[in-house]
This record gives C-alpha cells, structure tokens and sequence, in this order.
C-alpha cells in the first residue's frame, strides 16, 4: 500500500489542534538556529524570538500570505558582528556598546533589500531572474546546506546516542508514520530526544529555575534609538560598522532568492513570479532592517522550515504564521527561552543534519526539475564554481579567519580585504554567489527565459521555477 504523504494546501482540513501542533513543530525547527545567535553573538534571546515573529508576520502581509517561509536569525553576519566588536574593544567600548554600532550596519544591509526590490520592481523579476537561473541557484541551495551541516555534525558529537534517537523518530514518523504522526516527524524527534536526554541526566535545568515567568523583551540601551538618544555617538565606529556589514547583504540576498526558489521548488509555485521577488525581498530587507534597530540580529528566510515543509508536505503557509505567533508571545517568558536554551546541543544536531541535507537535496532538486542541462560546458563550470569556492573559502583557515557558528571560535576561512582602515571578510558564499552570477552571465550559451504560464501547484515542479522556452500547445 503506497504510504505517501499527499500534499495539504489548506490545513483547515486537518482540524484546530493539529494546526496548532505543526505551528509548533515549525517553532522547534527554527528555535534552535534562531537562539543560537544571540547566544553566540551576545543579543538577546527574547529579542530575537520577539522579532523573528514579527517580521514573519510582516513578511506574510507584503507577499500576501502567500508564501510559506519563516524568518529568524542569520548566521551570515557572525563575522560582521566579530569584526564590530573587536573594532569597538580597540577604542575601549564593552561588547553590548559595539553590538549597537553592528545592528546600525546590520539596518543598513537590510536597506539594500529594498534597492534590489526597486530594480525587480522596475525591470520586472524576469529580467533580474535571467541572472539568477537554476544553475546559479542550485548550486548556491546545496552550498548552503553542505556548509550548514558541519554545524549539525558538531552538536551531534556532544552526545551521538541523544543526536541517533532524534535522527532514527524522525525517520521511522516519516517513513512508517501514519496520519499527523507522519506529518510531525521533527516535532516529535526533539521531544523524544530531549526526554531521553532529560531521563539519562543530560540537560542542565539550572538555568531554566532561575529564569522568570514575564519579562519585556526589549532593553532601550541595547536598541539603536538608545544609541542616538544618548548623544555621544562614536562616528568612526559607526561608519566602519556599516562599511564592514553591508557588503554582507550580497551573500543574504542571493540566499534569500535560493530560498525563495527552494521554497517554491517545494511547494510546487513560483514565488518569484507570484507574489514577486520585489515583495519577498521588502519582506526580508524591513524585517531585518527593524529587527536591528531594536537590538535583534539580522533576519533571513529559513531553511530548516523550508526542510519541514519537504518532509511533512503541509504547504499552507498559516502554519507559519502560527509559529510566528508562538514566537511573538513567548518572548514574554524568559522560562520557556531557557527550557528551550537547556535543549541538548545533541538533539538539536540530530533533526539538523536531516532539515541542512534536505536543503541541500532541494538544490539538486531544483536543477533537475528545471531541466539544467549539464551536458553543457558552461553549467558545469558555474556549478562547480559555486560549490568548490563556497566550500573551500569557509572551510579555508588560510584565507583569513571568521567565526565559526557552532561555538563562535574563530575557524571559518574568508575573503578578507582592507579598504582604507576597514577591514572586510567575504565568506565564500558571497564570493561564490558574486563569482556564479558574473561568469553565468559572460559566458555564451545562455538562453533561457522565465516559463509564464500559470502555475500547476498540483504538480511539483512542472511550471515552479522552471527556466526554459515553453513550448506551443498542441492544437
């Protein structure tokens, strides 16, 4: 009997309780990643869950609650926020004084979002999009994954028993799982994980019996209105805060068209034709950019959402926007953030390894339903491009060092340069996203145009994404 998940557009069909429950399945998705910024950055925690749901909801409004993507903390600017704080150590300031000068770049790296919009906007996403193919895309989509995934590897080593219970519930749900136990598999991985790990005497609760039950999530000193209404502004720092952070944004926003695309490839729509990549792209650049202001770190779409919607196939995106409820209120409760702060790094390890592979399986995905032809010369090398310099840059010592997002020591290679007195780091998804976009678009043999029929979303993949010249209907 064929036990194959069917999609679900519509999750009212499954009734309240179960919607509330995949809401909170894609709550644990992201919290992990999501927390562990902050935490390694020194941000805070409730800040960063109060704005990560907020900017979802944002997101949802300005694409017309279209698209199902969650937005919480990026890893992107870890070296961004090093690099501020080490500039700001040297003139003598703490770090909670530095990290307000880094989120006054971080908002304007957001900003930039909104200067790509303008040109999709003007030229139309078809045009923009000619730029950004499935062989540039793709690539960049596996990179993403493959450089998330040591990440996963390093927690799991904590304690592989903890980091194997999670890994084998979450196939056994999904491969032998029936009904809404086949729908939850992550959900149910971290609770059966962290309850093993709870009964084997492996979570330390200190934290959470010291926390309290209310607390407001945004301190005024550590927000960027706190920074000018105090009036002594630092301007060297503040400019070589904002020089060193913006050029970041052109690593995230060639991420977030991957993401966009991936998100599509799943669901079986074209996000980028419909709502339009003008709108994803004001979603994540004001999110990101009022996130900042208010002392939470840089948004970006997420996907480890984007892994929970390939595995459960429930494509509505209100789930989303209740895990960004979920989000919104308890930041409020200082409690529930240490419980979840308390969660093994193990088990969290063990449902990332599965979600960072499927983002890295949606790439290949993407290029194969898109029919990228690989018998050219031309792809191969803009693949092979993008994957050998993402994955050999940020694993690269040699090439200059910034922090490594697992235990923010400082291990990841980069493309560092000097401009003036500034020093800049480009992580080798941003100098492999520059390099795939310019080589794709100088080499010859490059005729592929955006498929404008309407969308299939009955059929993963058939119109979504696909770049190529449709062919006339038969008569």
């Amino acid at each position: 009997m064929d036990n194959e998940q069917k999609a679900i557009y519509n999750v009212k069909e499954l009734g309240k309780g179960k919607t509330a429950v995949l809401g909170l399945q894609h709550l644990f998705a992201m919290f992990g990643a999501t927390v562990l910024v902050p935490i390694i950055t020194g941000l805070s925690v409730s800040t960063t869950l109060l704005f990560a749901g907020l900017a979802t909801l944002f997101m949802h409004l300005v694409t017309g609650r279209k698209v199902p993507v969650f937005l919480g903390s990026s890893f992107a600017f870890l070296g961004g926020y090093a690099a501020v704080k080490a500039a700001g150590a040297a003139l003598g300031y703490e770090d909670q004084v530095s990290l307000v000068y880094a989120c006054v770049g971080i908002a304007c790296a957001g900003l930039l979002y909104l200067v790509l919009a303008l040109i999709c906007k003007a030229y139309g996403s078809k045009r923009v999009m000619k730029f950004f193919p499935p062989v540039v895309t793709g690539p960049i989509i596996v990179a993403i994954g493959m450089n998330l995934a040591p990440s996963a590897i390093n927690n799991c080593a904590t304690n592989w028993p903890i980091a194997l219970v999670a890994i084998v519930v979450v196939i056994v749900c999904n491969i032998l799982g029936r009904g809404m136990i086949k729908i939850i598999p992550i959900l149910l991985g971290v609770i059966v994980s962290y309850i093993v790990a709870a009964i084997s005497g492996n979570v330390d609760f200190s934290v959470v019996a010291n926390a309290k039950w209310i607390g407001f999530p945004i301190v005024g000193e550590r927000t960027v209105f706190g920074l000018f209404a105090g009036g002594n502004i630092d301007g060297g720092l503040l400019v070589s805060a904002i020089i060193t952070i913006m050029p970041i944004a052109i690593a995230t926003m060639m991420e977030h068209i991957g993401d966009i695309s991936a998100i599509g490839g799943t669901v079986g729509k074209n996000f980028i034709e419909d709502p339009g990549l003008h709108r994803t792209l004001i979603g994540d650049g004001v999110g990101t950019a009022i996130a900042a202001l208010f002392g939470a770190p840089a948004n970006t779409t997420y996907g480890e959402n984007t892994g929970v919607l390939a595995l459960t196939k429930v494509y509505d995106p209100f789930v989303i926007r209740i895990a960004a409820l979920y989000a919104i209120i308890l930041s409020f409760c200082p409690k529930f953030a240490a419980i979840i702060e308390a969660m093994p790094a193990a088990t969290i390890g063990g449902v990332s390894i599965i979600l960072y592979g499927m983002i890295s399986a949606i790439g290949i995905r993407n290029m194969v339903e898109n029919h990228t032809d690989f018998q050219k010369s031309r792809n191969v090398i803009i693949a092979a491009l993008i994957i050998g310099l993402s994955i050999g840059i940020n694993f690269s010592g040699a090439l200059g060092a910034t922090i490594n997002p697992v235990d923010g020591n400082a291990a990841t290679g980069a493309i560092s340069f000097t401009i003036g007195s500034v020093s800049i780091a480009l992580s080798g998804l941003a100098v492999a996203s520059i390099i795939g976009i310019v080589i794709n678009a100088i080499l010859p043999g490059k005729n592929e145009t955006f498929y404008e029929h309407p969308i299939d979303a009955g059929s993963l993949g058939k119109y979504g994404n696909r770049l190529e010249t449709p062919k006339k209907p038969e008569k």
